[in-house]
């Protein structure tokens, strides 16, 4: 999705590519996406700390995913992958088991944030707040941009820090820029990527880092710019939601169909009343000047 608002236009890196209007991409029923004979060799792309670092962090991700989603009270039980704990196949295994197996996206999105706290102690999340986020949120901001690079490498691929001229203050280091997203790759599906990844992390940085995250996934190319400080405004959220399905999706579109159904016995179109009620909100603005009341519950049935 894109945003075709000058104030919150993308970032990009001087090497990426042209950008596709929202307006085309609305008009479409599936993109193609990028081509897959430029796949990046994922397995010989690290993060500064190296390959061995990284197959340690997959293999915690990995061991948190499957425990959540094997818990003895939960209503569906998933098992873990036979895959190796550091065969990113695994991953997307567990991913799209989750997905197919919840059809309601409010849970799988609750699910995926709660894998993202499991891998920090409490104590950080306690404090980062009130300790970071809130007294120094630039300074947060550049902080958790230089971790998505250092942490994040083994799932999303080449990636760098990059500025967000836009942001009060010129933005300097507050942002990610996605090359070719190895998440988005692997799984090929636009409903796993908003609900799985998206949606579940910019609600895992509001809501227990303290820290407003915006991030916008361009399908066309795989890339993806993460923005530290910025909450996403109604219109990109809508933009999300509304992305036609990517052509080489192993569904066919029917996750996304099943994600549509499933809203706890409320209409599937529910989203857009609640989206014309939040837009109406008169809530605190952020630094960016977008009213927090225009957080990701926009995209919550």
């Amino acid at each position: 999705p894109h945003h075709h608002h000058a104030q919150h236009r993308r970032i990009r890196s001087k090497n990426s590519a042209p950008t596709t209007s929202s307006a085309s991409l609305s008009s479409k029923t599936t993109i193609e996406g990028p081509s897959i004979s430029t796949k990046p060799d994922y397995s010989s792309i690290h993060g500064p700390l190296g390959q061995f670092v990284d197959d340690i962090f997959m293999s915690i991700f990995r061991i948190k995913l499957s425990e959540r989603l094997n818990r003895p009270d939960d209503e569906i039980r998933m098992p873990d992958s036979k895959l190796a704990l550091n065969d990113f196949e695994g991953i997307v295994e567990l991913t799209s088991a989750m997905n197919s197996q919840y059809n309601n996206r409010t849970q799988v999105q609750e699910l995926a944030r709660e894998v993202l706290v499991s891998l920090f102690p409490p104590f950080i999340l306690d404090r980062y707040p009130s300790w970071f986020a809130t007294p120094f949120p630039e300074f947060s901001a550049k902080m958790c941009a230089w971790a998505t690079v250092v942490g994040g490498t083994w799932l999303m691929g080449e990636c760098e820090v990059n500025d967000v001229p836009e942001m009060n203050g010129g933005g300097k280091n507050q942002g990610v820029l996605v090359k070719r997203c190895r998440f988005l790759e692997e799984s090929q599906c636009a409903s796993i990527c908003v609900n799985s990844c998206k949606l579940p992390t910019q609600n895992f940085f509001r809501r227990n880092m303290g820290l407003a995250l915006t991030m916008t996934p361009d399908y066309e190319t795989g890339e993806c710019q993460f923005v530290y400080g910025r909450l996403p405004t109604e219109e990109e959220e809508r933009e999300a939601r509304e992305t036609p399905c990517l052509m080489r999706c192993p569904s066919g579109g029917g996750m996304r169909s099943w994600h549509n159904d499933g809203s706890y016995g409320r209409g599937k179109e529910t989203w857009l009343e609640d989206l014309e009620a939040l837009a109406k909100l008169n809530g605190t603005n952020n630094n960016n000047g977008v009213p927090v009341g225009l957080a990701c519950s926009l995209m919550e049935d």
